[in-house]
């Protein structure tokens, strides 16, 4: 059991020596993955309608057919 108290006080010890981030920090990191979450997104989207229209083409002799 002492051995586990001591694990306790030693991880708070750890955790207080640890450089945190400051909440503009923390915003400005959130921001740029939310953009080049949406940027992906965006050029995935445009691949796959294009790829899509690809492949209807071929086998339709039209570009997205329902």
């Amino acid at each position: 059991m002492k051995k586990i108290f001591r694990f306790c006080k030693e991880c708070v010890a750890e955790l207080k020596k640890v450089s945190w981030p400051s909440m503009s920090e923390v915003l400005s990191s959130v921001r740029v993955v939310i953009v080049s979450i949406v940027v992906l997104a965006l050029i995935l989207g445009a691949l796959d309608f294009l790829l899509m229209g690809g492949y209807s083409y071929v086998f339709t002799g039209k570009f997205l057919t329902n």
